[in-house]
């Protein structure tokens, strides 16, 4: 009796077959089998009963790693009370805890022992049949009918392998959605591989490759595998452990941006607490189910209007402004917009001893604060905001001048060996810790190291006893040349590619906080965090990404902020949680309203986007006065289509100059009112997909509208009502 109430236990937890030793987890949509080896066998729709896993590749579970290479996999797999056992060759057991969810299911590694050299633990690479569409961003692969793939629930996990600086790569590969509308070339095949374009300096170069079989590569949770499908994973690392890498942020650019090595700074997370959520399901449920496990696991829940972020129920048109503000607010209650990015401020530079860089609005014919004005757009529900380089510290931040802060990130430390004065240059130090490496960033040819509370410049050092540094300057940055004792810290500051400097991960908890409270008092609910590599620069990978943000929004609500509109230069699975919109790039390399076609880096970001669940975008589409009525409604239409978002560039001198600007308002918003009542179907946003059809609409009331098609000669034909639900 009692080994019958044990195993009925088991069964009910496990779903445990009878005839094997096999786990056998299950959520509403997939069944996912584990063998008494701690394998994946079997991930099955439980919809149509078709098997995705694949046969000829193994899917650990767990693995462990040694470094970023050295991978141990598990030998043995047991369970009991919710919890799996897993086992390996050297030695180590992990208990993972497993848990059915409706939609998903949630495994979370409790203890690992037998642990000293292991540095990151993976799930996975799980691998699938899937090969159409590969989400590389967050980890998920769909095709038309059936989406699988991992979601983080706690920080420290991120997505792909590990790697230096657990850092992706861009690239191209060659796969085409659809082989017979666009089918690949003989001197081309599925799965090749090519560098992105461009000098490594200009962002719009990257993207350099026009066909639709080209894909851009923006991450690592799902790798495309031309041979059998795909496979997703993620890792977490224990981020305690040293670790000395050699790493670029932009890796491709190989006669341009030589890696260098960094001495990352260690920080107290660890591994253990990694917790993932595999889900399958029925392709167009993807969102709903990760919006269900963003809810049951706790995760940061973003809200507009009642819509979750990634709802495509959320996506609207934004406004990039330029100019004084007289108008700005007159434009976006005619356009039915309410979220504004002031260009015409410039970019903004964090500086705790000069907040607001002496920053204005002008309006009404003299200089307010942001603050004041703000105050006005609150009040019409318009949510406003600046565009920031995020974590660029430049010279002129009081954390990098006249005092250096301690908390600067350093990618080399070593340690002076004898006294220096206020005068000395000849500088000698304990070892030369790639310190004749030249410059930390591909576009700044500088090498600066901080020594106590001064900042210097050096050449070079010297390679023999006693190691000398060459070619010194000291007091650089204002900062104030002093003496020092032997045994001083020295370190290499990390540099931004704007010639700036890179707070460490304790500094840059304070620089969340400081934005919460320029945010909260400049009365902002919208910023653009531009240059989000600089969150990176401190060799943790999205892993900073993520704690940012975590803190940013807990501090903006902390200081009594609601809703807090974040853009930035790129959705990744660190930020995918937070940001609303992308809305990067902008003109024809996006997308050309006159002729409805997609621009280079438009396809790309589309591409990627789309496939990780993020809407693509316009980027910034500068209103010319020249433009018709129709261009508007192509770009408003398009938008609605492709479930994409854009900022519409306006200014009052561009918008005066426009004969007919009321025409344009009047439209715009109708449009917009449409696409928030969810008027239009699935099958009609594929029908305004097609480059060569247009569209005209009127709005009749609160919730109907007429739809027309415009013919080759410019006639409004074919009406239909759309109503709202």
């Amino acid at each position: 009796m009692k080994n019958f109430i044990l195993t009925s236990l088991c069964l009910a937890i496990f779903s445990l077959s009878s005839t094997a030793k096999e786990i056998v987890l299950k959520s509403n949509y997939v069944s996912l089998s584990i063998n008494e080896k701690g394998y994946v066998t079997s991930i099955k729709s439980l919809q149509n009963g078709k098997e995705y896993a694949v046969d000829s590749k193994l899917s650990a579970l767990l693995a462990l790693y040694e470094g970023n290479e050295k991978a141990i996999y598990p030998n043995a797999a047991t369970q009991k009370n919710g919890t799996i056992t897993l086992t390996y060759p050297n030695g180590s057991t992990a208990v993972v805890a497993a848990q059915e969810k409706k939609e998903y299911i949630n495994f979370k590694l409790l203890s690992l022992d037998h642990r000293e050299q292991i540095d990151n633990v993976v799930w996975g690479p799980y691998h699938t049949s899937v090969k159409k569409y590969i989400g590389d961003v967050i980890g998920v692969v769909s095709d038309d009918a059936y989406s699988i793939g991992l979601f983080s629930t706690d920080d420290n996990t991120i997505t792909g392998l590990p790697s230096e600086g657990d850092l992706y790569q861009m690239f191209y590969y060659v796969h085409s959605i659809d082989p017979v509308k666009y089918p690949i070339p003989d001197s081309l095949y599925e799965g090749q591989k090519f560098t992105i374009g461009g000098d490594g300096w200009s962002d719009v170069a990257f993207y350099s490759k026009p066909e639709e079989y080209f894909h851009l590569n923006s991450g690592s949770g799902a790798i495309y595998e031309p041979a059998y499908g795909s496979s997703v994973v993620m890792h977490a690392r224990d981020r305690r452990r040293p670790q000395t890498i050699f790493f670029t942020l932009l890796p491709g650019f190989k006669n341009i941006n030589v890696p260098k090595h960094h001495d990352v700074e260690t920080i107290d997370v660890d591994f253990i607490g990694s917790s993932i959520a595999f889900y399958g399901c029925p392709k167009e449920k993807t969102i709903q189910v990760l919006e269900k496990i963003v809810k049951g696991e706790g995760l940061p829940y973003v809200t507009r209007e009642g819509k979750w972020i990634r709802n495509p129920e959320s996506f609207r048109a934004d406004v990039a402004w330029w100019g004084r503000h007289d108008s700005l607010i007159s434009y976006c209650k005619q356009l039915g917009v309410k979220a504004v990015q002031d260009e015409g401020l410039g970019e903004y530079y964090a500086n705790p001893a000069d907040r607001w860089a002496g920053k204005t609005i002008n309006y009404g014919g003299k200089q307010i604060s942001i603050a004041e004005f703000t105050k006005r757009t609150n009040e019409q529900g318009i949510a406003y905001g600046i565009h920031t380089l995020c974590e660029f510290l430049q010279p002129h931040c009081s954390d990098v001048s006249p005092v250096p802060n301690d908390s600067l990130c350093l990618v080399v430390r070593t340690k002076i060996v004898k006294d220096v004065s206020a005068s000395d240059t000849a500088i000698c130090v304990a070892d030369t810790s790639w310190l004749n490496e030249h410059g930390t960033w591909h576009c700044n040819k500088l090498n600066v190291l901080k020594l106590g509370k001064e900042l210097l410049t050096y050449e070079g050092v010297t390679t023999e006893k006693p190691y000398t540094l060459i070619g010194v300057k000291r007091g650089a940055y204002k900062t104030v040349a002093q003496s020092h004792k032997p045994g001083t810290l020295l370190g290499k500051l990390q540099m931004n590619c704007y010639n700036g400097f890179v707070p460490d991960m304790n500094l840059q908890d304070d620089y969340a906080n400081y934005y919460a409270q320029l945010l909260k008092d400049g009365g902002m609910n919208y910023v653009d965090f531009d240059g989000q590599e600089s969150f990176m620069y401190q060799g943790h990978g999205t892993y900073s990404v993520k704690r940012f943000y975590r803190e940013l929004f807990a501090k903006f609500k902390e200081k009594g902020g609601d809703y807090l509109r974040v853009m930035g230069s790129g959705v990744m699975d660190g930020n995918w949680l937070y940001m609303s919109n992308s809305n990067i790039g902008g003109g024809n390399h996006m997308f050309n309203p006159e002729t409805n076609q997609w621009g280079i880096e438009g396809k790309d970001v589309r591409n990627v986007n789309r496939n990780s669940f993020i809407p693509p975008s316009f980027g910034i589409q500068n209103f010319n006065s020249n433009w018709s009525v129709q261009t508007i409604e192509n770009l408003q239409s398009s938008a609605i289509a492709w479930d994409a978002m854009y900022m519409l560039g306006i200014s009052e001198n561009s918008v005066e100059k426009c004969k007919d600007k009321y025409a344009i308002f009047k439209v715009f918003k109708a449009w917009e009112n449409a696409r928030a009542a969810q008027v239009f179907s699935k099958e009609l946003k594929e029908e305004m997909q097609i480059a060569t059809n247009r569209y005209h609409i009127e709005q009749l009331d609160m919730k109907s509208w007429k739809l027309y098609q415009v013919s080759a000669t410019g006639a409004y034909v074919n009406p239909r009502i759309l109503k709202k639900k």
